[in-house]
């Protein structure tokens, strides 16, 4: 059976080796997404109505850095192990080791967020729309970057599935690739889905649009997604068969609903509330 199943492709999941260093492609990942993430945010922060100057947005950049490393790893630790890592608390650094929760990165991001448009002033809500926007760019790189590690793999398919595949640490059973199928949905799609909200300027001038959206179709894909993802091993399947990352995804799926309900009781924004387009 396992035989008729795509091979598992053998790719070092050492991106580039110097020496006894090397850089691994799940922290190229990381790198390409936030060099990408915040040229893209520089020009979508500009568009009318101005939520920051560049040289703002260029400021973001750190603080958006510490906001997805901390939130990410402190998510992981209190949302799925936080008895393992309470008994073995240098674990807590060792983030080679693996262990980062996308919604604990979320809310990271959105401490940092807070913070930021506070000290600067600005919209938090406008500001934070135009960042969303190209966080599923990160999202669908690094499941590709997970597939690559050959973790976080699917649960057990048909063997008739003509994607499925052996896994090296899944064991011999074919497996659904849910990596890729999280990159495209999660990240792709997602993508493309808030590009195209955000040229639209009636949707622009509705602060809380676009993030409720993000939130929203975020918690939507990974959902979906998580009935074909097999659930960590130390945590299994919850009442009813449902998944943590199913949890997880309920409050960022209403507060989605209410943000978006938010902002169309609201006045939509028709100037620039920031500065004028001539000074980014």
């Amino acid at each position: 059976m396992t035989l008729a199943v795509l091979p598992f492709p053998q790719i070092d999941p050492v991106a580039v080796h110097i020496g006894h260093f090397g850089i691994r492609w799940y922290a190229l990942a990381y790198i390409v997404s936030l060099t990408a993430g915040w040229m893209i945010a520089r020009r979508l922060c500009a568009l009318v109505p101005v939520v920051a100057t560049r040289l703002q947005v260029d400021d973001f950049a750190s603080w958006a850095v510490l906001g997805v490393v901390l939130g990410g790893r402190l998510g992981y630790i209190l949302f799925y192990q936080p008895a393992f890592y309470l008994s073995h608390p240098l674990e807590i650094i060792m983030v080679s080791h693996g262990g980062m929760s996308f919604h604990g990165g979320t809310l990271g991001v959105i401490a940092a967020m807070a913070l930021f448009t506070w000290k600067h002033r600005l919209s938090f809500l406008g500001f934070a729309d135009r960042i969303v926007t190209i966080v599923p760019m990160g999202l669908g790189i690094g499941r590709c970057a997970n597939f690559v590690n050959g973790e976080l793999w699917g649960r057990p398919a048909s063997p008739d599935l003509p994607w499925a595949m052996v896994f090296p640490t899944g064991g011999p059973i074919p497996r659904h690739p849910s990596e890729l199928y999280e990159a495209l949905t999660e990240g792709l799609l997602l993508l493309c889905v808030m590009l195209v909200a955000a040229s639209r300027p009636a949707l622009r001038q509705r602060f809380g649009f676009l993030s409720g959206l993000f939130l929203f179709g975020y918690a939507c894909a990974r959902s979906f997604c998580e009935l074909f993802r097999e659930p960590d091993a130390f945590i299994g399947f919850l009442p009813f068969g449902v998944t943590m990352g199913q949890v997880l995804c309920v409050p960022m799926a209403l507060a989605g609903i209410g943000l978006m309900t938010y902002a169309f009781r609201r006045p939509p924004i028709l100037v620039p509330s920031v500065v004028p387009a001539d000074a980014i």
